[in-house]
């Protein structure tokens, strides 16, 4: 895994250490741009999908106990159909701007007469907000949606701060900052094998079946590893959260059982894990073990929740990122998906 260049010719690895810069300019671009006029807000809606939908999920999984009014994270075409009038706000994101999924919730937030405004680097939607005179964040971000996490969270929580809807944001973001370059330096790829276990881990996820657990807000962090694993390393991956596995995919742990002794586990852990959570990732361990699924833990760092979900957002960047150069594969570009893109043009 030293010899990183050759494999990387658009630079992943600069992308995944920008992860704390982005989240810092993402806050600080978020705090000046100007906000939409929404009135009394009853609800809103994050709308994406993928790298561009990732953003969304983040920032309602660590507002889930922050929030007074349900903000849902919409991965669709169109709209939930409570989703109606000024007191409903829609935030379409979009990293190109051009996601079809994403035009048609907007599209149907102008029908519905919701508050709207968009995020992106361009593209149509941004044309279509303006046309419209629709309040459109524009960043400057040149890469995979996937690397702009740090951008759209930072913006996202600027957004919903000075909406009124939570505290002001500024330490937090200034912790986790902190600790993703605190990771750089432990986690990339001037740290040598022996004294990184990003590395470790990616080697010993070869050949191997990969499925990510997390515990309520860290569910989605389970996802990003999905995703990234997915995207980076080109190999199949699955994500499951808890306590919700605990009634369901323990049961399958019989068949075939020819699958699991070539099986990972990935447990992700927090601080601020629900104490009764903590004691199923203990006895959910044994159950896979048992079963012969090979069983790992990666935990948090940092003392907030901001900073706790970012350390292992980061981290599975970094073991994704290795894996895909333990498999020779190039990080960055994904021809699966932008070939199911042009056939659905056709």
């Amino acid at each position: 895994m030293s010899e990183i260049n050759p494999f990387d010719p658009q630079d992943m690895n600069a992308a995944i250490k920008a992860l704390g810069a982005n989240l810092t300019l993402g806050w600080q671009l978020g705090l000046q741009l100007e906000l939409p006029e929404v009135g009394s807000l009853r609800q809103a809606v994050i709308c994406g999908m993928g790298g561009s939908a990732i953003g969304g999920d983040f920032t309602t999984a660590y507002l889930a106990d922050q929030l007074p009014i349900p903000v849902l994270a919409h991965r669709n075409y169109g709209l939930p159909a409570w989703a109606n009038g000024h007191e409903t706000l829609v935030i379409c994101s979009s990293h190109s701007g051009n996601t079809e999924e994403t035009l048609s919730s907007f599209d149907e937030a102008l029908r519905r007469g919701c508050s709207v405004m968009s995020i992106s680097t361009g593209g149509k939607l941004a044309e279509l907000s303006m046309e419209a005179g629709k309040i459109c964040w524009k960043f400057d971000h040149v890469g995979q949606p996937r690397t702009a996490i740090g951008w759209t969270v930072g913006l996202l929580l600027a957004l919903f701060s000075r909406l009124g809807l939570i505290e002001d944001q500024t330490l937090t973001v200034e912790e986790a900052v902190e600790v993703l370059a605190e990771g750089i330096t432990k986690l990339g790829k001037d740290s040598p094998v022996s004294s990184n276990p990003a590395k470790r881990l990616a080697g010993q996820l070869l050949e191997r079946n990969i499925v990510i657990f997390g515990a309520g807000e860290l569910e989605v962090i389970a996802r990003r590893w999905k995703s990234e694993i997915n995207e980076l390393a080109k190999a199949w991956a699955a994500f499951e959260g808890i306590p919700e596995m605990n009634h369901n995919a323990l049961a399958g742990l019989r068949h075939p059982e020819s699958l699991y002794e070539h099986t990972s586990a990935i447990f992700l852990r927090s601080d601020f894990d629900h104490e009764r959570n903590r004691k199923r990732i203990e006895y959910s361990q044994g159950f896979l073990l048992e079963a012969g699924v090979g069983v790992d833990s990666v935990r948090a760092r940092g003392d907030g929740k901001l900073a706790q979900m970012f350390s292992l957002l980061q981290f599975g960047d970094f073991v994704s990122y290795y894996l895909a150069l333990a498999y020779g594969e190039d990080p960055t570009p994904i021809e699966v998906l932008n070939e199911l893109k042009r056939l659905l043009a056709d």
